[in-house]
């Protein structure tokens, strides 16, 4: 029994590894600042939907980890942020692929019940999510192998998880919400721009190209700034406009972390990935203290209106 007992925690080990869940912040920030606007605007929510939205959020962001590194891995592109599981042995690609195809079969689920709540629009939201996620790596669409990956996450894990969020918890939707969502779009679409940075060679070497190895170096670290950049003046520019409160400045706090992002990034070889080894990691970093400081100040707008 005890030894029973070993194996499966071992295998549990094993696959908690293989979905990454160190990016899962990633996917948390948008659902909670969907929630949060929810709050400010004081519009009537079924707040019991809350957990159950974050649920399908991990299930799907765990799903596309899956497929997509059973597709890079097929194609020979398993690159520094891979999990590293089936280079090590420690699953089957097979078992990698029916791995994510469960968790789309979780999210699916989940789905249903939003669906039985609000309708067609949660229908079509989880559609474009799932087919999105899945199409991102997966034959014979890979839009991340032709160009077409930082735009398709800015889609999917910006406006698209922030507006879902709002509208399963209140059935309504306005343009402020898409407005909110720009800024956590831009430094979640950072951080692929920063691993495609540093993967510009590795990925060229493997045939594939990214938007960062459709430009080059030295404009894909362009991009990387402008993206950084864009975050922090679509939200002076909201606050300004008094769509979002005069609080949300408080992101401005994280700029000491943006900009050592950005330095790095610029500061980057073409010929020394090395240099940015964990610029994806450090722009995660940046996107969860830029979204607890937004998340902050709708509820504190809320509390001081």
């Amino acid at each position: 029994m005890i030894q029973i007992r070993g194996m499966i925690l071992q295998q549990a080990k094993i696959w908690f590894r293989a979905v990454r869940p160190f990016s899962f912040t990633a996917s948390t920030v948008p659902v909670l600042v969907g929630a949060a606007w929810v709050f400010y605007e004081k519009t009537p929510a079924n707040w019991w939907l809350l957990p159950l939205i974050w649920l399908a959020a991990l299930s799907i962001h765990a799903a596309t980890n899956l497929v997509s590194e059973y597709f890079d891995y097929i194609k020979g592109d398993i690159s520094f942020g891979s999990s590293r599981v089936l280079l090590e042995g420690l699953l089957s690609p097979r078992q990698f692929l029916i791995g994510g195809l469960v968790m789309f079969a979780v999210t699916a689920a989940i789905g249903l019940v939003f669906i039985a709540l609000r309708g067609w629009p949660i229908l079509a939201i989880g559609l474009v999510g799932m087919l999105g996620g899945y199409f991102y790596t997966a034959t014979p669409v890979g839009y991340k192998y032709i160009g077409l990956g930082d735009v398709m996450v800015f889609i999917l894990m910006g406006p698209l998880m922030v507006i879902g969020s709002h509208f399963v918890l209140t059935g309504t939707y306005n343009n402020n919400v898409f407005w909110i969502s720009l800024p956590i779009g831009c430094l979640v679409t950072a951080i692929l721009s920063g691993n495609n940075l540093r993967d510009i060679l590795h990925d060229r070497q493997a045939g594939i190209t990214t938007f960062a190895g459709l430009v080059g170096h030295r404009w894909a670290k362009l991009e990387y700034a402008v993206l950084d950049a864009s975050a922090y003046g679509i939200t002076t520019t909201l606050a300004g406009l008094r769509i979002l409160p005069i609080w949300s400045l408080m992101t401005l706090l994280s700029i000491p972390l943006a900009y050592k992002c950005v330095q790095q990034a610029l500061g980057s070889k073409p010929d020394k990935p090395e240099q940015i080894a964990t610029l994806d990691i450090q722009t995660a970093h940046l996107h969860l203290a830029f979204g607890v400081l937004l998340i902050i100040s709708l509820l504190l707008g809320a509390f001081l209106k």
